[in-house]
């Protein structure tokens, strides 16, 4: 199928090409992508979809293939379907960049997975009720050329025609325009953002910002209405325990459906939300769901302590300096386990205006 492509290309083009190395060098640096802000772009990029899942470079020398992670395992008794399906292609000479996943519900999703990511037998890993799907947006090598230098759009046009897209091998489509908009659209779908890849740039072997990882984020402002103690060698405090208003109700909600009720106190003046922004359920370790913030509950994690109307009493001491932003990462035990879905950090506002008296009151966990 690949025979003769590459001398359907321009002269200008032709010239670029050059001997190629192995496979598995080429596969053995792949290029990376900046995270980026950026939202505004002209007609020189295209942009796929940023997919849930696992970076994986294929090689196939003659009779010979290898399905490789970005730092050079083998993954072919993970994802035999996968190296089968590359055998089996007509083209005998090729390296390929892409990504492997699994579907949930049409989404990709992670988790899922990770639950072949830790099998190497191939014949557990033929048996397993996961499905992958290997998404190919690149290509690297071409009947013994170098095509890293190529332009992205022209390397893709090659990839299109010089392999063979059946299950479960798929073809990653592009866009040719993208903004606020088309990011807007694909969190709307649940997607993981946008891929902008600069669609005249060469394939470099490092990190670029030809290549722009575009994500969706979800946030939600809370409220910091008390905390635990440190245990094992934690020091200041062991985990923060939150409060968030919901939507269309001025009282503060802590842990699932229960108020947070300050004693007696003067409501806390509602933080700005962001439009659109759904409240986020809090579930976490140690803090079972259902409860209302602050609420004592026996454990394993030292003493609870909420914020509360009357004297004042001095908290725990907080390592480094006290900022308007703290960074809340998720499973790391205590409330702050379960404030992000998927442990990744989110920022964590402190109230606007002066602190309101306060009273510790503690419970042995």
């Amino acid at each position: 199928m690949a025979e003769g492509l590459l001398e359907s290309l321009p002269g200008e083009q032709r010239r670029l090409l050059a001997e190629a190395p192995s496979g598995e060098e080429l596969a053995a640096r792949p290029m990376l992508a900046v995270l980026s802000d950026r939202r505004d772009f002209d007609g020189d990029w295209l942009f796929e979809r940023k997919l849930d899942g696992v970076r994986a470079l294929a090689v196939r020398d003659g009779d010979r293939t290898r399905l490789l992670s970005r730092t050079g395992r083998a993954m072919d008794g993970t994802y035999p379907e996968i190296a089968d399906a590359l055998a089996a292609q007509t083209c005998r000479d090729f390296a390929v960049d892409g990504e492997v996943v699994a579907f949930s519900r049409g989404r990709t999703e992670f988790s899922r997975l990770q639950q072949r990511m830790g099998i190497t037998d191939p014949a557990q890993a033929r048996a397993s009720s996961v499905a992958v799907t290997y998404y190919v947006f690149d290509l690297l090598r071409l009947d013994g050329q170098d095509l890293t230098r190529l332009p992205l759009r022209t390397r893709k046009s090659l990839l299109r025609r010089a392999l063979r897209f059946v299950s479960p091998l798929r073809f990653t489509p592009h866009r040719n325009q993208g903004g606020p908009e088309e990011l807007a659209d694909a969190c709307d779908r649940g997607w993981e953002g946008l891929i902008a890849k600069r669609a005249d740039g060469p394939y470099v072997p490092r990190r670029s910002g030809d290549w722009l990882k575009l994500k969706c984020e979800r946030g939600q402002e809370f409220v910091i209405g008390g905390f635990t103690e440190p245990a094992g060698s934690r020091v200041g405090f062991g985990a923060l325990l939150l409060g968030y208003y919901a939507e269309g109700d001025a009282a503060l909600r802590g842990q699932g459906r229960h108020r947070l009720r300050p004693g007696g106190a003067a409501p806390y003046p509602r933080p700005p939300r962001r439009a659109g922004a759904d409240p986020l359920a809090l579930r976490g370790r140690g803090t079972g769901a259902g409860r209302a913030l602050g609420t004592p509950r026996a454990g394993r994690r030292g003493r609870l302590h909420r914020v509360d109307q009357g004297r004042h009493a001095a908290p725990p001491p907080f390592p480094g300096p006290a900022r308007r932003q703290e960074a809340v990462r998720g499973g790391t035990g205590g409330a702050a386990g379960g404030v992000n879905p998927g442990g990744r950090t989110r920022a964590v506002r402190r109230e606007a205006g002066p602190p309101a008296p306060v009273r510790a009151l503690s419970a042995r966990r």
